[in-house]
């Protein structure tokens, strides 16, 4: 059956923008082949009144439903709350800022129905970021996909559709600091995959959440989460090392019996300890990254705790 979609909003502190993004979505839902539609807000332990503006919708429309969560996770958790809830037969990820334009679901909808079961945006243009920002972007996914073993696109936001089977597929990944972007593409089919252009807009009112510390931090959780090619890195500068201190001693031994001429070591030893000694921090920096993920891990805790909240059709 494809009849019927759950379109998953990621809200965090989006008071200015909530009721213009349901506007536009019940716009283009009314228009849409199905049957039937949800709209899954997920307030992500707002501060505002972004959880009073979503209470408010859900009093006059049915389509409505609440994933409140009780603190913020994280965009990545409240977008596995959202899929954890939803019932459609594919299921829509979407910001609340409406830089993920609604009026591309009905194309992402035909998409589907004409048997793509992944339905992907590539953003071509960001009218919302500058060129510095595009140009970082651009790096992050350079270095990602080099120390990944599995290749993420570049330029394709959490804007898409995904099929109840793959849905139902992803639910089955339980890690907490979680790359869903990076879940989907090594989950992804060769085949039945469709990518959609789109231009985002600047926002509608407020502030990107992503300052520098949360994009780095994401950048790392990224490239440890689907590979050990650092680790395998971290060998390969520890040979260098390893080599270039053999080299040093070995001119330190011509220089002193052979030449006759040894040269004042103090400044010599001294850089050679600093550079070997942040070598090793490094190594154990990456190594630490990895043995703090798994012992987050086993510990085996509840990826988010949350109510639900829906409005019963006997409430109208």
């Amino acid at each position: 059956m494809k009849d019927s979609v759950s379109i998953v909003i990621s809200a965090y502190n989006e008071e200015g923008s909530i009721d213009a993004l349901y506007k536009e979505l019940t716009k283009v839902c009314s228009q849409l082949p199905l049957k039937t539609y949800e709209l899954i807000f997920v307030d992500d332990g707002s501060h505002d009144k972004t959880y009073d503006k979503c209470q408010k919708l859900q009093g006059k429309d049915s389509h409505v439903k609440i994933v409140h969560l009780m603190r913020n996770f994280g965009h990545e958790i409240a977008m596995t709350a959202g899929m954890d809830y939803a019932k459609g037969d594919a299921v829509i990820f979407m910001d609340a800022d409406l830089q993920h334009p609604p009026v591309y679901i009905k194309e992402m909808i035909k998409e589907w129905q004409n048997g793509m079961d992944i339905v992907l945006t590539k953003r071509v243009e960001n009218r919302a970021t500058s060129k510095l920002y595009d140009f970082c972007a651009w790096a992050f996914y350079k270095i990602l996909n080099f120390l990944s073993d599995t290749t993420i696109p570049a330029k394709t936001p959490d804007f898409r559709l995904i099929d109840r089977k793959f849905v139902d597929f992803l639910k089955q990944f339980n890690e907490h600091d979680r790359l869903f972007r990076g879940l989907l593409s090594w989950a992804m089919p060769n085949d039945k995959v469709k990518v959609i252009d789109f231009v985002a807009p600047e926002r509608f009112a407020g502030e990107s959440k992503y300052n520098f510390r949360k994009s780095l931090a994401l950048a790392l959780n990224s490239i440890v989460q689907f590979s050990t090619k650092p680790l395998r890195l971290s060998i390969y500068l520890g040979l260098l090392t390893a080599f270039i201190s053999g080299v040093l001693g070995l001119w330190v031994i011509i220089e002193h019996f052979i030449m006759k001429q040894p040269t004042p070591g103090y400044a010599t030893i001294m850089t050679t300890v600093i550079f070997i000694g942040s070598v090793q921090l490094i190594v154990l920096g990456i190594i630490g990254e990895y043995i703090g993920k798994i012992h987050m891990e086993v510990k085996g805790r509840p990826l988010y705790i949350a109510e639900y909240k829906e409005k019963k059709q006997h409430d109208k």
